[in-house]
């Protein structure tokens, strides 16, 4: 049976790496032009070519973001950066934008070519006519259910790859279709600039006489009516592959290394039990446990079943939910000593009853026993933004295993 892919996000090159490390098997990111997510760090030319060479080395693939809809003055260095996107030896590129698609048939013609969900694909002809003008793989619109996806599949080419998310942010528009941005503050979504004004908070009236206005609901002054649920289908992943599609696309190229690593470590092990035995696959509620040990908000499944109805939404609040502090990844073993050096991520101390995570492995339970500074002098605490510790454990870990323990909440009595 051949195996569906991984897809992971990077925003830079540590979460490449991690993506990896924690089962991936490819990655998207996005280069300093051209691609949908301004706001994240994104990847020089130069840090293109380090994970690369990190991904080939184990087999693995990169693509990289041109999904943009550019204007006439921006196509002046498309070519040549595609040129240096081929030199590099970049995987495939991803594209929504039909003039950008004829750039790339004309300047790197041997380049493969995938169909951003920017370009909404809803149906088999959309499909069939990227294939045909020669894409490799389609990326459906997040608004298709499995029924819709499988129809494509079953009209498509054997050898048409379909890519779906299944796990992230939703949009409430099309996917990046909405203007509300670009109307409210200037940044345009399909520039990579969104301000998500899904995410803020309205005040909805209804105009019930010349210049008299009552609320819609009564007792309510505002709500989250655009707030997206995330999505989340890792308790479906039979019905995934059996509706053909290929590629399993997690979202979140602004989101952490400690992002990166729980959700794919968390697929990762769903898709690697259900491949040991299709036909008894059961869904394991730790790895949707897992999931939640990351900063999330509430979950639903989309558009997979049918059109979301008013549960897909959020209308309390927009905020994320966090119930564990990523507070540090291990970066090596000091020698001749049975001290581990982690770069802390936020504050720790000695005492602490810890989980860690690591790639392909069961979660561990752990507790710091000392810890000690660059200059090995013993510390309780390291309350400092990416400090260098070294630290004793109770257990034995690995390099880029990442530590965590739960958010302590106080209650008013």
């Amino acid at each position: 049976m051949k195996k569906v892919e991984l897809l992971a996000p990077a925003g830079d090159l540590e979460r490449l790496k991690i993506a990896f490390t924690y089962g991936a098997d490819a990655v998207y990111l996005g280069g300093e032009i051209f691609g949908m997510r301004s706001a994240a760090k994104n990847f020089t030319i130069e840090d293109m070519k380090e994970g690369l060479e990190f991904a080939h080395e184990r087999g693995k693939q990169v693509f990289v973001t041109i999904n943009i809809i550019p204007r006439n003055e921006e196509l002046d260095q498309l070519k040549a950066y595609l040129l240096e996107l081929d030199q590099i030896g970049v995987d495939a590129v991803i594209v929504s934008d039909p003039g950008v698609f004829s750039v790339v048939k004309e300047t790197i013609p041997n380049m493969e070519i995938h169909i951003s969900t920017q370009a909404s694909t809803t149906n088999s002809l959309a499909s069939n006519f990227w294939y045909n003008q020669g894409a490799k793989r389609v990326v459906m619109a997040r608004e298709l259910s499995f029924e819709e996806i499988k129809r494509i599949r079953d009209n498509a080419a054997e050898d048409m790859d379909i890519e779906a998310f299944v796990h992230g942010a939703m949009c409430m528009s099309y996917s990046g279709k909405c203007v509300i941005s670009n109307y409210t503050t200037g940044r345009d979504a399909n520039r990579g600039a969104c301000a998500q004004p899904c995410r803020w908070k309205y005040t909805l009236f209804d105009e019930v006489s010349l210049g008299e206005y009552e609320p819609v609901v009564e007792g309510i002054d505002s709500s989250f009516f655009f707030n997206s649920k995330d999505l989340c289908m890792i308790e479906y992943i039979p019905q995934i592959i059996q509706s053909g599609i290929t590629s399993l696309k997690i979202e979140g190229r602004m989101k952490t290394a400690y992002y990166v690593a729980t959700t794919v470590r968390a697929y990762r092990m769903a898709l690697d039990e259900y491949y040991k035995d299709p036909q008894n696959w059961k869904f394991n509620p730790m790895w949707l446990d897992e999931l939640k040990k990351g900063s999330h908000r509430d979950y639903s499944t989309g558009f997979y079943f049918n059109r979301p109805d008013d549960t897909a939404h959020n209308y309390e609040s927009a905020s994320y939910i966090r119930n564990y502090d990523f507070i540090g990844i291990v970066r090596g073993h000091e020698e001749d000593s049975d001290l581990v050096i982690v770069e802390q991520r936020n504050k720790m101390n000695v005492g602490d009853k810890i989980e860690i995570i690591g790639p392909f492995k069961e979660t561990m339970q752990a507790n710091i026993l000392e810890m000690y500074d660059e200059k090995n002098e013993p510390i309780e605490s390291a309350p400092h933004a990416r400090q260098i510790v070294k630290m004793k454990l109770d257990i034995d870990v690995e390099k880029d295993y990442m530590l965590r323990k739960p958010i302590l909440t106080i209650r008013a009595l």
